[in-house]
């Protein structure tokens, strides 16, 4: 049987994998030809769909569909966010907790009875 945890954390990992693919060649490579690029992030999304597909088949068991979806969408914001603070070196602004205090109220949606 899955836990709760199980596929929270697939997700976590997941979801580090995909920032790296989708953003990280911004500081990385920008000056790398945009095919090379391509194939390198197709390289770590790999990795992305190695931890999301069990994530997704194990949240399943436990979670609704709705609910797997908007625990994924925190996760891609709260990863997204420190990689932005700590690997891009961008400033966190105001707006951006705004937003996460709309993600809390579409969690709370999909998870009230």
């Amino acid at each position: 049987m899955t836990s709760y945890f199980q596929p929270i954390l697939l997700l976590f990992i997941s979801n580090i994998f995909m920032t790296f693919a989708w953003y990280g060649h911004l500081k990385s490579m920008p000056s790398k030809p945009i095919i090379m690029v391509i194939f390198i992030s197709w390289g770590i999304a790999f990795f992305e769909y190695c931890f999301m597909v069990p994530a997704n088949r194990m949240g399943a068991e436990v979670y609704s569909l709705p609910q797997l979806k908007i625990i994924q969408e925190v996760i891609t914001m709260v990863v997204f966010s420190l990689f932005m603070v700590f690997y891009m070196r961008q400033e966190l602004k105001w707006d951006y907790l705004w937003a996460a205090l709309c993600l809390v109220g579409a969690v709370y949606f999909i998870f009230r009875k």
